[in-house]
Formats: structure tokens, sequence, C-alpha cells
């Protein structure tokens, strides 16, 4: 297996569907993942214990590719990279609820956006990173203006993902029972989002 560190060389010819600068702590680009070109990448990092409440840390190579060729065929739900200066730093997927065994669980709208993230094990620190991160996810998603509000759905017992939530301005909502997990539900609309990003920049 290739355990050689990915740089923008590798990336450098794949679509960018989202760029931010994050000022002192780097450039974000978003690029869609490629299930054969980035297996190796992604297997390693969903099959680590930190990884476990993804759901797939027993999978083999071939069940992570099936996974994601799966969701490319989809036009439902899609699958990213995230690259700080070039270096992956996140799996990011979006969906659309109402096409999702979550929308059964709760009204969900046309205007949802469902969202997942993972973030790849750390290999620099960088201060105040995951919010801001967060935030330029945020971001993209709000860029399509038939979108209104976006909802996760972290398992239950993930005490980091619940803190970001809150450290990212999500209100909570009810638990939920899906096949594989408890999971918490929380929501940002987009109005909420330009409150709070507004009373940060004061």
């Amino acid at each position: 297996m290739n355990t050689a560190p990915a740089t923008d060389r590798d990336f450098g010819l794949r679509a960018t569907v989202h760029t931010e600068d994050l000022e002192s702590r780097g450039t974000v680009r978003i690029v869609p993942l490629s299930p054969e070109e980035d297996l190796d990448l992604v297997h390693g990092w969903v099959t680590q214990d930190r990884a476990r409440f993804w759901g797939m840390t027993e999978y083999s190579r071939g069940d992570v590719l099936e996974v994601y060729r799966f969701l490319e065929s989809l036009q439902t739900h899609h699958a990213f990279l995230v690259l700080l200066d070039g270096e992956p730093v996140a799996l990011f997927q979006t969906y659309e609820p109402l096409h999702d065994p979550v929308g059964e669980a709760y009204p969900a709208r046309a205007e949802d956006i469902g969202m997942h993230l993972l973030l790849a094990p750390p290999t620099r620190p960088v201060p105040h990173f995951t919010p801001r991160l967060v935030a330029a996810l945020i971001n993209f998603m709000f860029s399509d203006p038939a979108i209104d509000r976006i909802v996760v759905e972290p398992d239950a017992r993930n005490e980091k993902a619940l803190h970001r939530l809150g450290a990212t301005c999500f209100e909570l909502g009810p638990r939920i029972q899906l096949a594989e997990k408890e999971a918490q539900l929380a929501f940002l609309t987009r109005e909420r989002f330009k409150r709070t990003e507004a009373l940060r920049t004061r």
C-alpha cells in the first residue's frame, strides 16, 4: 500500500468545487472524491479506532471501494476530500435528507442538506482550525441558493462531534433511532449562520 503523504500534486488536476482562504491557517479546497484514486487514503482513515463512529473500522479496501462507488452513482449523495494547502485533511459528504433514511426520522424539507465530516489524523497543529474549517464547509453548502438548512445526525455517543456542533452554532434537535445508531439531530439555518457570523466579525 502506498503510504507516502498525499500532496497537492496528486490533486492539482482535480476539479475544485469550493476554495476559501483561512488567512494564517492556509487555503482550503474541496474536491470530489475519486473512489479508486483515493482508496488507500480513505481506507486508512476510516479503519482507525478514532473513526469508530464512522462505522467502517472493520471494512476491507474492497468494502470501502464499494461504498464510495455506490455514493458516486447517486445524484443525491456526494463525497469530497477537503485539502488544506494541498494536504488532505478531511472526508466530507453531503446528501439530500429527502432521499436518505434520515429523512424518514424527522420532517425533512427539499431545502435541507445533510452532511458528514471525518477529520483526518492531524499532521501539524493548527490552532482553532476545526471551527474555521467547518465554517468553510457551511459556506460551500449555503452557496447553493436552494439550500436553507443544514442537518447533521452524529452518533449520540460521539461527545467530540456534539461539542463541535455547539462551537459552530448548530441547534440541537431530538434524538432519533437509525438502523445503525441512535443519532442526535442538529440544525443550522442560513439565517442563524449569517447572524452568528456577523456577531463574530464585530
